[in-house]
Parts: C-alpha cells; sequence; structure tokens
C-alpha cells in the first residue's frame, strides 16, 4: 500500500495519522539534546565525540521524517485552517530537510570527499532548530486554537515579545450585570459555545468542517448540514450530540474533553426554541421556570428583564431571613461560586457553581453560614459527594436544588426527605436509582424532578408517576427516541469524535 493510497482520508491512514502527536516529541528531543551538547562544547563545558552528534542528529532526522509523513495521513482527514496547515506543514518538512543536511554535513567519510560540507553545518542545524520551535507553535495553534501558547503571558513577558495587551479570557462565562437586557445569542449562547465548542470548530480547526464561532457559521452548519432547526430546539443537531451517551463515538464534546451542563443545553435548546434569533435580548423571549432558573445563575438575580425576580412556584415572599453574612458570601466568591439575590427585601439567595467545577465537600461549610438565605443552590457539574447533602439538609429554606452529573447515590438523597420546601430537583447524569427515589417521593412539596442518564430505570420513573402523578418527572429521552437517533446519526453524524 503506498503513501498516496493512505492519503486517501482512509481509515488506516486516519489510524496512522493520529500518532503525530506522539512521533513529534522524537525529532524535538533529539533536536535540544543535540542543541545542549553543541552549546557545551562550544563553550567547553562538555567533551562530545563528533560520532555521539552524528547519531543524534540521525536520529533526528529519521524522526522528523517519520512524523512528517505521519502528520500528512492526520491532515488527510481535514478539518484544520488551510492556511495555517500549509505553514505548519512546511515548516515541518523544514525541520526534516535541515536535519538531513546537517547531518550529512557532520559525517565524516563525506567531510573527507566534500570540503565545502562542513560549512553548511552551522546553518542547517540553526534553522532545523528554529523551525522546530516555530512549527511546534502553529501546530499548538492547530490543536488547541490561535494564541494557545501566548494566551496566559505575564504581561512583561507580553511587553519584551511586542504582544499585545492581554484579553480577557472566555475559558469561563462571566457573570451578566443585567441578564434580562443580555442579547441571548451574543452574551449566553456563544460564550457557551467558545469555552466547550469552539477548540475543535473554530477558526483553526473544523472538524466535520463546522465552525461554531460566529452566528453565519452556526447558521451555515457543517459537512452533514445544518446544525440548526430554529424552532426545534430538541431536533437540533448541535443540542442532539450533547445529549448522546459520553461514550458514543458522535457525543459533543468528546469524552475526555470538558463537558456542557445539562444548563447549557437547556439554555442553547430554549434559544433555538424561540427561533436562533440572533439580536434578541432574554426579557423579549418567553421563559418557563426551568429557564428563568437557568438563567439567573448567570446574573444578579433579575430573569424576567422587569426588576422582578421570577418564583418557580413557591411564595418566596413569606419567607423572612437576616442579611447573608457577608464573609460567607466572600468567600464564596473567592471561589468562584455566583451569590445572587432572589430578592433582597428578604435577603434571600441564590448560589451557583456554573464557573466552580472545583466545589466540593470540604467547602459546604461556608454555605451552612447562609443556611437561612438560601433558597436555589446550583452545584450541578462539581465535585460534591453524599457527604454535602448533609450539610444541604441543613438549609431549611431550600427551594431548588441542581444536583446534575455529580456523585450523589442513593445514600446521599435519602437525607433530603426534611425539607418541606424544596420543589424542584435536578439529578441527571446521577448514581440515583429507583430506590433512591423512592425514599424522597414523600417530599410533598415537590413538583419537577429530573432523572435523565441517571441510575434510575423505566419502571422507577413510571412507578414514580404512579405514586405521585401530580409531579412532573423527566426521565429524557425513551430509549426507543435514542435507538432511531443513533441508528440516524451514524449515517449523518454532526462531527466525529477525535
Amino acid at each position: 500500500m503506498t503513501l498516496a493510497v493512505l492519503l486517501e482520508a482512509s481509515d488506516l491512514g486516519l489510524f496512522i495519522g493520529r500518532f503525530h502527536p506522539l512521533l513529534v516529541h522524537l525529532p524535538i528531543g533529539f533536536l535540544l539534546i543535540a542543541l545542549f551538547l553543541e552549546i557545551g562544547q562550544r563553550t567547553g563545558r562538555l567533551s562530545v565525540t563528533e560520532s555521539t552528534k552524528t547519531f543524534i542528529l540521525l536520529c533526528a532526522a529519521i524522526g522528523a521524517t517519520l512524523s512528517c509523513i505521519v502528520g500528512l495521513l492526520l491532515a488527510s482527514g481535514g478539518g484544520y485552517e488551510e492556511e495555517t496547515l500549509s505553514r505548519h506543514q512546511w515548516q515541518g518538512i523544514g525541520v526534516a530537510v535541515f536535519a538531513w543536511v546537517a547531518w550529512l554535513a557532520n559525517t565524516r567519510f563525506l567531510n573527507s570527499a566534500l570540503s565545502w560540507l562542513p560549512a553548511l553545518y552551522v546553518p542547517a542545524f540553526g534553522l532545523s532548530v528554529l523551525l522546530m520551535f516555530t512549527a511546534g507553535h502553529i501546530g499548538g495553534t492547530l490543536t488547541h486554537g490561535d494564541g494557545y501558547l501566548t494566551q496566559h503571558a505575564p504581561d512583561a513577558i507580553r511587553l519584551v515579545a511586542g504582544l499585545p495587551p492581554k484579553e480577557e479570557s472566555s475559558a469561563e462565562i462571566k457573570p451578566l450585570a443585567d441578564v434580562g437586557q443580555a442579547v441571548v445569542y451574543t452574551e449566553i449562547v456563544q460564550p457557551i459555545l467558545n469555552t466547550r465548542c469552539v477548540q475543535c470548530h473554530g477558526s483553526s480547526k473544523q472538524k466535520g468542517d463546522l465552525r461554531l464561532d460566529g452566528y453565519a457559521h452556526l447558521e451555515k452548519g457543517g459537512e452533514n448540514g445544518p446544525v440548526l432547526s430554529p424552532g426545534k430546539g430538541g431536533e437540533s443537531a448541535l443540542v442532539k450530540v450533547c445529549l448522546l451517551p459520553v461514550e458514543d463515538d458522535l457525543h459533543m464534546p468528546p469524552k475526555g474533553k470538558p463537558q456542557l451542563t445539562s444548563a447549557q443545553i437547556g439554555l442553547i435548546s430554549w434559544w433555538i426554541d424561540q427561533g436562533a434569533p440572533k439580536d434578541k435580548k432574554v426579557a423579549d423571549l418567553e421563559k418557563n421556570d426551568e429557564i428563568a432558573g437557568s438563567l439567573l445563575a448567570l446574573g444578579g438575580g433579575d430573569a424576567g428583564g422587569e426588576g422582578k425576580a421570577m418564583s418557580p412556584g413557591v411564595d418566596l415572599s413569606k419567607i423572612t431571613a437576616a442579611e447573608p453574612d457577608k464573609n460567607a458570601v466572600s468567600e464564596l466568591r473567592k471561589l468562584n461560586l455566583i451569590v445572587s439575590p432572589v430578592s433582597k427585601d428578604q435577603n434571600i439567595v441564590e448560589v451557583s457553581a456554573v464557573n466552580a467545577p472545583g466545589f466540593s465537600d470540604a467547602h459546604m461549610a461556608l454555605l451552612q453560614k447562609l443556611s437561612d438565605q438560601v433558597v436555589w443552590l446550583k452545584i450541578g457539574g462539581t465535585a460534591v459527594t453524599d457527604k454535602a447533602l448533609r450539610d444541604i439538609a441543613g438549609l431549611k429554606n431550600l427551594n431548588k436544588l441542581y444536583l446534575e452529573h455529580t456523585g450523589i447515590t442513593d445514600d446521599g438523597i435519602a437525607q433530603l426527605g426534611n425539607l418541606p420546601g424544596l420543589e424542584y430537583l435536578n439529578l441527571i447524569g446521577t448514581k440515583v436509582t429507583d430506590a433512591g427515589i423512592s425514599k424522597i417521593a414523600g417530599l410533598k412539596g415537590l413538583k419537577s424532578i429530573y432523572l435523565w442518564q441517571s441510575a434510575v430505570t423505566d419502571s422507577g420513573i413510571a412507578e414514580l408517576r404512579r405514586l405521585r402523578p401530580d409531579l412532573h418527572v423527566v426521565g429524557g429521552l425513551s430509549e426507543e427516541e435514542i435507538r432511531d437517533f443513533l441508528s440516524a446519526g451514524k449515517k449523518d453524524s454532526l462531527a466525529k469524535s477525535e
């Protein structure tokens, strides 16, 4: 089988191509060793035989050549910005070519035959090392996005290197000062895509020929067609691939990458349900209680745009509490949690860990200082376990609790039985089973429970609905719907996993 055949984006070629990140370290290592030996020898600190240098240069040249071949196989799969890819390819080829020239110029039997050859050693070796650094930088751009190497450079280094001032990082979603007046696409949807999707679907890299770094690109879609179905969030490929099991090849983001939270998926789906508008604000669109709560976590407590906190159904006006402990609020915010007023007059608040995935059981003591004030608690996607539920059970006015994608089990859920004001409970992606939900079926105040991707079975959901016909139970897509989508998705996938 020739290289030309392998380059036709075959499975074998792509399989071999994905070893490029591994092989590319071989020439880097050997060239750096050769550089250090050369410096040591020329400064008189090391004694190095010419045969040693020749052998290291030979290894570098062979490694660079193999890296180029495997890199070409990887590039055949597409998904990279062409100009940047071309620069990376030619610089990588340059590393190999000049490494071979440096090896030849340092080879004793050729030096004796060609007296002019040794003069090529220093320039060839120097160019090979220089191109190694530049090709590596561009390779990082292709893999991780533009500015990956310099993104976190301190101001002093940026000044010396002639780089522009550091821009505000898009690696986290910033709280919104006024959620109601926020433009849904530019201030909510696109920031979510920037943090979770643009690394593989941006200007430098487009898996499946799909870009998600701008509205026009979203409208265009990828090689498998549109990713948005305006008015139908649940039928949009952009949402469907996020709802697939993480182990599925079509799930996005791929396994091992930071995942979207259920709240983020819900916000994107809600935006598409509203027609995927480009310029409309939160206050212009219809919202249910679930979306209102997700929106509230993004800002200062006003999800409706009318200066009022939207109640999920409970009469919050009857709750009275002392002013929140300022030190406790300050400590929570230092952990990157958002503490937002639900009603300033009653001193009740929402605490959200949307930007604090490292929040854990060890931090729960801070919440105990706000046991009277916390009515909405969002700690989905964090490191909390059953131990945290013992502290949460002490939040006597708790009304909404988000525990999606945490390590919560049946043992923890059983501790929520003494929260009469709890109306909303999100257990998506947890290990809670039928036995666990049976322990909280007696919570008469509970109105909505979300169980999709948990360990709760269909029969367990059916039994819960029989016991509590008044309870809104969301189990996610049915098995038949999932099978249908998976079957169709194998043929018309949004993009392949890395």
